[in-house]
């Protein structure tokens, strides 16, 4: 869209507020909004924000940042009340010389597809986005107590979110979102809504989008939405499955009609380099210390560094389908990451495994839960980091993706985490003292 017809779209829609969106490094969206006496303003890119109050952006003696939107990612929400009606834009952010931000998310993904672009590639994705719901106490205020005991697939009366995704399905395709399915997940109180996949950036922003709507309708419903990866004990966690491919124009790159499975040579290669990578992009694609605790046996979620053409225990999987649809399915990621940071080292992983021809090895099609420690040594299967800290240290010590996010991304990301970590491990929680105070 143009600047002329986005003035007139929100002139036409009565639009009071313009929301200008960012994310900071740990994936949490940011916004500065102004009213319509701003708008052409916002739409130059001629806001500015304090860049030393979002983590990980600038010290406080160089905090002056802008923000530039993505005309293309205007959209008019699909709600209003008598304060009036609200659009958004996806922004970029920029120093004021007018230089791009290094510390940008969004456009260190934008510098990873651009390498792709160079070597005739697009990335494709779609990401399965879980997600609890959850009941509030009297005073409002979230709790783990969920509002259903519904299983996969269940429906009214046992899943009582129905009507909370429905209005999150009409509101994003308000929005132009493709939703592709909606259903009760495996957990009490757990669900999951699919869009259409896109282009990598198309995809992260809708993800960015997809967060901020799950959670204004769960409000609306009394209830309180929390993408974090494991909040229930003994249950499911949430996990971000993003299948991806590789496309040149129209073509499927991963698709070769004559090649065993009809796996394309390339397509071997990029799933190798998302197996040699993976445990340094477990820091960024499962970055919570309780995104650990979803990475565990007996839950569904992948623990093991492998890839299979059915199974669903490695963390890789191909999908039966073929043509336009062949892919692989990343499964460990879960929905508390960056889905910029995240797509971009999963792409220069995938980059890395093409450029330099890295070899899978064979599928492994057994059950690797049902696995000895022996048996996966003989199959030289690597397991997926156990916690944070050791997540940090393989991410760290790989060139490839530090090169992939860029040193301000990197350091600060880095930084952030190993603090996260230091903080947990420093903590003396409730199921400690149960087990070891009047035992020791």
């Amino acid at each position: 869209m143009t600047k002329r017809a986005i003035l007139a779209q929100l002139k036409k829609e009565d639009v009071r507020f313009l929301r200008l969106m960012f994310t900071d490094l740990m994936g949490a969206v940011k916004n500065v909004e102004v009213p319509a006496s701003q708008f052409e303003k916002a739409l130059d890119g001629e806001i500015m924000f304090d860049g030393s109050s979002i983590q990980g952006f600038t010290r406080i003696e160089e905090s002056d940042m802008l923000l530039k939107p993505d005309l293309a990612t205007f959209c008019a929400f699909p709600w209003a009340d008598e304060r009036g009606k609200v659009a958004g834009l996806i922004c970029d952010v920029y120093n004021p010389d007018e230089t791009p931000f290094d510390g940008c998310p969004r456009l260190a993904l934008k510098r990873i597809l651009q390498e792709a672009h160079e070597m005739g590639y697009t990335m494709m994705c779609g990401p399965e986005l879980e997600f609890f719901l959850f009941q509030r106490d009297p005073d409002g205020n979230p709790t783990t107590t969920t509002h259903d005991s519904g299983g996969y697939f269940d429906l009214l009366p046992i899943d009582r979110g129905e009507e909370t995704r429905r209005d999150i399905v009409n509101a994003l395709e308000a929005m132009k979102v493709e939703v592709e399915a909606a259903h009760h997940e495996v957990a009490p109180g757990q669900h999951e809504i699919d869009f259409k996949y896109a282009e990598a950036l198309e995809t992260a922003d809708r993800s960015i989008l997809f967060r901020l709507v799950v959670k204004k309708y769960a409000r609306d419903h009394g209830l309180h939405a929390t993408f974090m990866p494991k909040p229930i004990y003994g249950e499911n966690g949430s996990g971000m499955h993003v299948h991806q491919s590789l496309f040149r124009g129209a073509k499927n790159m991963f698709w070769a009609p004559k090649k065993p499975d009809e796996m394309s040579d390339l397509m071997r290669h990029y799933i190798g380099g998302l197996l040699r990578h993976a445990r340094a992009i477990a820091a960024v694609s499962n970055p919570l210390v309780n995104s650990y605790k979803r990475l565990v046996p007996g839950y569904e979620a992948p623990i093991n560094v492998a890839w299979s053409n059915r199974n669903r225990s490695p963390m890789a999987r191909i999908p039966s389908r073929r043509g336009l649809g062949t892919r692989v399915e990343l499964r460990m990621p879960d929905p508390s990451c960056n889905p910029y940071l995240t797509f971009g080292v999963m792409l220069a992983a995938g980059l890395d495994g093409v450029k330099n021809k890295i070899d899978p090895g064979p599928p492994v099609d057994r059950n690797i839960f049902t696995m000895s420690q022996r048996e996966k040594r003989r199959l030289k299967i690597d397991q997926l980091p156990a916690n944070l800290g050791e997540a940090v240290g393989f991410l760290r010590r790989d060139k490839v993706l530090e090169d992939a996010l860029g040193e301000h991304i990197f350091e600060h990301y880095c930084e952030a985490k190993d603090r996260e970590w230091a903080e947990y491990i420093g903590h003396v929680t409730p199921w400690e003292l149960e087990r070891y105070l009047t035992s020791y």
